[in-house]
């Protein structure tokens, strides 16, 4: 039997995901999913757009610098500047590669470049010669490539493999595509470009049909080596081609996909549940591997199978994907060391991702309140900012309301100077009450556009999350909160967006004062 080939796992959840999201990732956040993907196995991190804003460069530079495992990847147009904020970023010490795109359909240079063919494919040779420059891993991305004719497609990638491009990328951009036409593209271009040897063929599928995973798999058996997705599936539109999906119909079908990947499939669930806390969107109940029924089994015919015989209704275990079972032995009498060795097992490291004894204060507050703390509950303590990086925290909160009662909310928050500051208002609730006193107190004002409670957990024992998204100083932000008590976990999430948005104003004047200084202003 021949050896199996490889498939490399290409994730943008950081850069295509992210700008599908009502709110900008935090820099926090950006690296914890980056964390979990380089867990997970991925080949590599497309962590963001380096050019498009100084939190996007700074994040890009961080991720670079803390990840180990996964090879950091940037995304930059054909343009100059695009491929030097990349260079800049990524060169932390460590390999990276620059991923540089143009479009190349006629309906995109006409409609939207308003270049010639000439002209376009001077650009695209143009800037992968200059990223070559700077790496020896460039790749080159036709974008829209789907509804390129066939001949203009061809010369795009010879030239760009001339130029240097380890890697030709071929997107579905707008899912146009259906498998068997998407499987003949890469098939015409594995016989019609003369150099694609020196290349690895890559697929970057969009979910706009339904079709980014099937897509995705005849590639793979066209002869494409690289795939690029998601987790979850998040993305522009209708989203990418989920990369789970994808690794779990290489890892059950060998038989028939006789290739091999670096995924560690355990890390799946895990890898998935960070992603959907991180960037506030769901997992829809029925989503194939992932969702919350994709192991439930309700039909009488299908229990009784299941009973009998796993297989007779479950292709995939859970335990394949690292389903966890969640038992009950934390609680406040819990030490340190099992705080450690849980998280731990949980894939957090000590120092890099948490601080112990900051956390264990959270923990130990938790634990007093609701008895037992479940993993679930140690992975949403996580989320919240340490209190010593806020610049406001809660440091007391009352509320009054009821039937005829005018809703009244007391706070008092924590500056980061150790000042305490309190504030009674009103509002047309209890939530609004304490978030008209924040205001009152910060003096800025939060525009609360998404509001959302849900319980991390189930039955009596759950903890109340609340997730916003909230605009602030003219940016939006997603802000979490947990508690047992549901005004306290939204004071939380109002706080968390406070303090995001104080941050970015922080941030903001560096970078202005940095360029007066270059400019050699006063």
């Amino acid at each position: 039997m021949s050896e199996r080939e490889p498939i490399i796992f290409f994730d943008t959840t950081l850069r295509d995901g992210e700008q599908a999201l009502k709110a900008s990732l935090s820099l926090e956040a950006k690296l914890q999913i980056a964390k979990a993907l380089d867990r997970l196995g991925v080949d590599y991190i497309e962590a963001g757009f380096p050019v498009s804003s100084p939190g996007d460069f700074e994040s890009v530079a961080t991720i670079a610098r803390e990840v180990k495992n996964s090879r950091i990847c940037g995304l930059a147009r054909a343009v100059k500047k695009d491929i030097e904020a990349c260079r800049d970023a990524l060169n932390q010490g460590q390999p990276f590669r620059i991923h540089t795109f143009i479009a190349t359909s006629p309906l995109h240079r006409k409609q939207k470049l308003r270049m010639s063919f000439d002209k376009t494919l001077e650009a695209a040779v143009s800037a992968v010669k200059l990223a070559r420059n700077y790496c020896d891993d460039v790749e080159f991305s036709c974008e829209d490539a789907g509804r390129t004719p066939l001949e203009e497609l061809y010369v795009f990638i010879e030239a760009a493999i001339k130029a240097g491009a380890g890697t030709i990328n071929i997107p579905d951009t707008v899912g146009y595509t259906i498998p068997t036409e998407f499987g003949e593209i890469i098939r015409q271009i594995k016989n019609n470009v003369p150099n694609i040897d020196q290349a690895v063929l890559s697929v970057h599928c969009h979910d706009d049909l339904g079709l980014s995973v099937a897509n995705s798999i005849q590639a793979i058996q066209a002869g494409a080596r690289q795939v690029e997705g998601t987790i979850n599936g998040l993305g522009e539109r209708a989203g990418n081609c989920a990369l789970e999906e994808v690794a779990m119909i290489l890892h059950t079908r060998q038989e028939l996909l006789p290739y091999t990947t670096n995924i560690k499939t355990k890390e799946i669930y895990h890898t998935s549940k960070v992603i959907s806390q991180r960037c506030n969107v769901a997992v829809q109940a029925n989503k194939a591997i992932v969702g919350s029924n994709a192991f439930s089994h309700s039909s009488g015919i299908h229990q009784d199978g299941v009973l009998k015989e796993k297989s007779t209704y479950e292709i995939i275990t859970p335990e394949t994907i690292g389903v966890p079972s969640n038992q009950l032995n934390l609680t406040s009498r819990s030490g340190r060391h099992v705080i450690r060795h849980r998280l731990g097992t949980m894939g957090y490291e000590e120092g890099s991702d948490y601080d112990l004894d900051a956390f264990y204060e959270k923990f130990l507050a938790l634990a007093d309140k609701k008895g037992t703390v479940y993993d679930y509950d140690l992975e949403a303590l996580l989320w919240l900012k340490k209190a010593n990086q806020a610049h406001y925290t809660l440091d007391y909160l009352s509320v009054t309301s009821g039937s005829g009662v005018l809703a009244t909310g007391t706070v008092r928050l924590k500056k980061l100077d150790g000042t305490k500051i309190a504030q009674a208002s009103v509002g047309n609730g209890p939530v609004d009450a304490v978030y008209n006193a924040i205001d009152s107190i910060s003096g800025r004002a939060i525009s609360v556009m998404d509001y959302r409670i849900s319980a991390s957990g189930s039955g009596r024992d759950a903890s109340g999350q609340v997730n916003i998204v909230a605009r602030c100083l003219d940016r939006t932000y997603h802000g979490v909160g947990v508690s047992t008590d549901i005004v306290e976990a939204s004071a939380g999430a109002y706080l968390d967006v406070l303090n995001a948005a104080i941050e970015a104003e922080n941030v903001r004047k560096q970078v202005k004062d940095a360029e007066k200084l270059v400019q050699g202003e006063p």
